[in-house]
């Protein structure tokens, strides 16, 4: 259970890293790369939620 919320936390960082990157006006690569490991990691918590995980 308290993996799910730890995930959403690291979600959270990494949207905030991907915005940041993006304003520094870095390569599009690498904060579309921070987005994608953002949801991965919303994914993997919606995951960890449903019975039987």
């Amino acid at each position: 259970m308290w993996w799910s919320v730890a995930l959403m936390g690291l979600a959270g960082l990494l949207v905030g890293g991907g915005i940041s990157f993006r304003q520094q006006k870095r390569p599009v690569w690498v904060y579309i790369s921070f987005f994608a490991l953002a949801a991965m990691a919303l994914l993997a918590a919606y995951l960890l939620t449903l019975p039987g995980a």
